[in-house]
């Protein structure tokens, strides 16, 4: 018995950040952001962010590695390519229009998929979370 409970902690151990993620819109009259976090940390998957009403979303995807100069986004049966800016903490942040269908497949499905050079990632938003992906978009379309 005391042996599956230390079994059981050690494993929660083990899982670490992966526990408590969340998706947490941040309204900012001027920049917006929708993070995917661990609340009151630094642990960040991805972000969204754009200025209010600027029609444009830089996509962020956090642990990518160096990608190319450019990314493929794909979500659905759209893609579209932007060039693609690679940061020094290893995350890769890509543009993409409010008004591109991307981003309409993207806001229905919860599901992008960026490549960017021979890397691959996807920002994936769970069911119960779209409305705060629509909000943002409706936000940061104007």
């Amino acid at each position: 018995m005391i042996l599956a409970i230390i079994a059981a902690v050690g494993a929660l151990a083990v899982q670490g950040p992966r526990d408590g993620w969340t998706w947490t819109l941040y309204d900012d009259p001027r920049a917006l952001v929708l993070a995917n976090e661990i609340p009151d940390t630094e642990h960040l998957r991805a972000t969204l962010e754009c200025d209010a009403g600027s029609g444009a979303v830089t996509v962020r995807i956090y642990d990518f590695g160096p990608g190319g100069e450019f990314a493929q986004l794909r979500a659905g049966r759209a893609t579209a390519q932007s060039q693609a800016d690679a940061d020094s903490d290893g995350s890769l942040g890509v543009g993409l229009r409010i008004d591109h269908p991307v981003f309409a497949a993207f806001a229905g499905s919860g599901r992008l998929a960026v490549t960017s050079g021979d890397r691959a990632g996807a920002v994936t938003i769970d069911r119960a979370n779209l409305a705060k992906l629509r909000r943002f978009g409706e936000l940061c379309a104007g």
